[in-house]
């Protein structure tokens, strides 16, 4: 077993024509859109030929690529082992977009991969680094849809009305929603084009959202990928035909995609999710659904404004100067005022009640199921 690197490494000399796209070959591409291709690759209003991968290679600021501190040995790893594949060796790349909006509180970013001549795939970047990015995906909690959301459609229309040609899409974490959410919202013109959508790990919708949108034209082509301890896949999901993915890290670490495991040609597939993590995500879920709009803006306003108090712009300054952002934080929290403070001390007692309360109904549960096996027995 091994990772997706290990994959290109073992099935790189394959053309897509030889071995068919896959979940694997989706992962690679969705891991791929978190690198910066700033002034590499053309904009979507660019009206330019694409560019290759082996172009943007031999470009001498293509170190720059490497934006995201957090994957860059991994990320330059991948790369690498791309660009010397028959598999993505000659994979081009058009209709790039990368916007940070503060005011808006947006982080969006997409990219079109052509893997070769018949295959394309629209792929949406997840969160990145920023603070931004972090504190919209605490935003999809919400019943409106956020900025990113509003553009993934209109970048899905505008790039796949260039292809004009059937397509694959998809995203890795908050990516996996833009993409399913651009699917279920898009022209029908534009949403018959499309093959599969691949979500890895990404959050599901309120109900109320997947109402608005068309979710029951695109629900069978959803292909939804969780690693066996998921949080992230798993917040708000409807999605009953998952697949869990065997990971090598534990906890939140799982939803890295260099920890999921490849066995031969696919992901190392469990059966299921931790039970002990289940419990979790259905207590959140049901946390979340009984907020409504207003309680859940100020949770998530003050808990972005505590954290911003740290001065750090991104995740990876907020980690790596702990003691620093630890200190903003505790001065944020003594300024926050008594009515903010006393509606998330009820908010935090809610979730407590109801995480006491499936805790019950769960043991209440194993007795039972114990009970039956005995006298059964």
């Amino acid at each position: 077993m091994g990772t997706i690197i290990n994959y290109i490494e073992e099935y790189g000399d394959y053309t897509f024509s030889e071995k068919p796209f896959g979940e694997v070959d989706s992962l690679i591409l969705c891991q791929f859109a978190y690198l910066k291709f700033d002034g590499l690759v053309p904009g979507v209003d660019d009206d330019a030929p694409p560019v290759s991968i082996r172009q943007v290679f031999e470009n001498r600021d293509y170190d720059n690529l490497y934006g995201d501190e957090r994957y860059r040995e991994k990320n330059t790893e991948l790369f690498l082992a791309m660009v010397h594949s028959r598999r993505f060796g000659s994979l081009k790349m058009n209709y790039y977009v990368n916007q940070i909006e503060l005011e808006k509180e947006t982080q969006f970013s997409a990219v079109t991969f052509q893997p070769d001549e018949e295959l394309y795939y629209i792929a949406y970047r997840g969160t990145d680094e920023t603070i931004v990015g972090w504190k919209e995906d605490l935003n999809l909690a919400f019943s409106e849809p956020v900025p990113g959301q509003l553009m993934s459609v209109e970048y899905l229309e505008k790039s796949a009305g260039k292809i004009g040609k059937p397509f694959y899409m998809g995203g890795h974490s908050k990516g996996g929603n833009f993409a399913v959410y651009a699917a279920m919202n898009c022209r029908q013109d534009i949403q018959d084009k499309i093959v599969i959508i691949f979500n890895h790990d990404g959050p599901g919708f309120r109900p109320e959202v997947r109402e608005k949108g068309q979710f029951d034209r695109i629900k069978d082509r959803i292909r939804q990928t969780v690693p066996h301890s998921s949080m992230v896949g798993m917040l708000l999901s409807s999605e009953e035909n998952y697949r869990v993915v065997e990971s090598r890290n534990f906890g939140l670490a799982q939803h890295d995609p260099y920890s999921w495991l490849v066995e031969k040609d696919d992901f190392r597939i469990v059966k299921q999710i931790y039970s002990g993590r289940m419990f979790v995500d259905t207590t959140l879920n049901d946390w979340i659904l009984s907020l409504n709009q207003e309680q859940m803006r100020i949770f998530v306003d003050t808990l972005y404004d505590v954290v911003k108090a740290s001065e750090a712009d991104n995740l990876i300054d907020f980690t790596a100067n702990w003691k620093r952002s630890i200190q903003g934080i505790m001065s944020a929290i003594k300024n926050v005022d008594a009515d903010t403070t006393k509606i998330m001390n009820d908010i935090m007692k809610a979730l407590f009640e109801m995480l006491s309360q499936h805790t019950k109904e769960e043991l209440q549960g194993k007795k039972k199921h114990g009970r039956h096996r005995l006298s059964g027995a």
